[in-house]
């Protein structure tokens, strides 16, 4: 049973998802200027503007951390499992995520940042 409240577990994943998620859109920034794209601006643009959002909100999760002592360290990985140790006021908690479920997560993340998160209420921001 896990001594971490739900809020702070919120936080904890987002310290997880939204690192995943710029190394994501970075290498796809790199796909999009090597492609032979003719107007390859809009896309470097929407994806840059999209990271600096992610960057933004990640500060504040390292900030909301910092200030509650809280750290996420990744232990492991294997071809099933990542393990991550989560050190919550004092206490650690080591924490297994299946990597399917989290790149699944990353994947819904992403649409969120790219285009769900402009529209009027019709998804529930959460990581």
């Amino acid at each position: 049973m896990t001594k971490i409240p739900e809020n702070d577990r919120n936080i904890i994943e987002k310290a997880i998802y939204l690192p995943m998620i710029l190394i994501i859109l970075n290498r796809d920034l790199e796909i999009i200027n090597n492609s032979p794209f003719k107007l390859k601006k809009p896309y470097l643009e929407w994806i840059e503007e999209t990271m600096k959002c992610i960057q933004k909100e990640l500060a504040g999760v390292k900030r909301y951390m910092k200030q509650q002592q809280i750290k996420v360290e990744k232990i492991k990985s294997d071809d099933a499992f990542t393990m991550y140790m989560f050190l919550y006021k004092g206490y650690e908690e080591a924490h297994n995520y299946f990597n399917p479920r989290l790149r699944n997560r990353s994947e819904e993340l992403m649409k969120y940042y790219l285009f769900q998160r402009f529209q009027n209420d019709s998804v529930i921001k959460r990581a």
